[in-house]
């Protein structure tokens, strides 16, 4: 696939809603094998781009996923890059070496604690705030920066408003567009939207979802993350818990119907967390027959 335009931000007056999925660098060989297996299985769903974490190993490893599979594989892709462990020299380092990589996509972001810590504390020299640093993503290159939103709130927002005035300061700082946090109930996407444009936040929004394959699993993302499961989706997985099979179905069912309405209802794109695995996202984008012409 040539990944041309290479910017997302030109994507969407072309293809909508775009179709993309994250991943993140393997630890050792085994789980790299793992990925570049589910990189093969999803490459025939022509994604629009792909976006490369920070979780795994740290930034290096995020920034040489990231040229490898856009130009090795030939998928456009985008690097995750956050505030934390790195002062500004060095993160215009990473930038520049993503520039000359050919790499013209980048997410902002503040990013997690660092290990030990309870909560973030911006590096000596570096940045406290994701918006500060998609400003000084846009003065290092031209850069197409995207940043992300939270239709349940930050997990540290002090209320929703304030949440949506920090999104509309990532913005006004250089986002271009934003991808969301997961979320599994489409009206709070709805509510939340609404009161992004209402905010004069005017970027085009790319949904966030997550196929659940794991109960265990999905309560403990959701507990980090401040989003909720709905009660009927709740008591649906738990009364399946012990049946890994049924709880796929069930999970990919539940995208399925997540995303089918969300694209009704003029979603600008759907943006899968794989967890690095393949199976549940194309069965998912399969039922959609989201057609693509890249």
């Amino acid at each position: 696939m040539n990944p041309t335009p290479e910017r997302i931000d030109q994507l969407f007056a072309t293809q909508q809603p775009l179709i993309s999925f994250e991943f993140f660098p393997p630890k050792d060989e085994a789980a790299s094998a793992q990925l570049l297996q589910t990189i093969e299985e999803l490459c025939p769903l022509q994604p629009d781009f792909v976006s490369i974490t920070r979780t795994g190993g740290g930034t290096p490893q995020t920034l040489e996923l990231t040229n490898r599979i856009q130009n090795e594989i030939g998928i456009r892709s985008m690097s995750h890059l956050t505030c934390a462990g790195a002062t500004q020299e060095e993160i215009g380092g990473f930038l520049d070496r993503l520039w000359d990589d050919g790499i013209r996509n980048v997410l902002a972001l503040r990013g997690d604690p660092q290990p030990g810590q309870a909560t973030f504390t911006a590096t000596q020299g570096g940045f406290s705030y994701a918006n500060d640093l998609a400003a000084f993503m846009r003065a290092r290159h031209d850069f197409c920066i995207g940043v992300a939103g939270y239709p349940e709130g930050h997990p540290q927002a002090l209320n929703p408003t304030r949440d949506l005035e920090n999104l509309k300061l990532k913005i006004d700082s250089g986002g271009q567009f934003i991808i969301t946090q997961l979320f599994f109930d489409n009206a709070d996407f709805y509510r939340w939207r609404d009161a992004a444009h209402a905010m004069k936040i005017d970027v085009p929004i790319i949904a966030g979802i997550m196929p659940i394959a794991s109960v265990a699993q999905i309560k403990r993302f959701v507990m980090m993350c401040g989003a909720k499961i709905p009660q009927p989706l709740l008591l649906r997985l738990e009364s399946v818990e012990s049946d890994p099979l049924a709880v796929h179905a069930a999970g990919v069912e539940h995208a399925i119907n997540q995303c089918e309405d969300l694209i009704a209802n003029g979603v600008d794109g759907v943006h899968f967390y794989t967890l690095n695995r393949s199976k549940a996202t194309a069965l998912i984008c399969q039922a959609l027959d989201v057609s693509r012409d890249t």
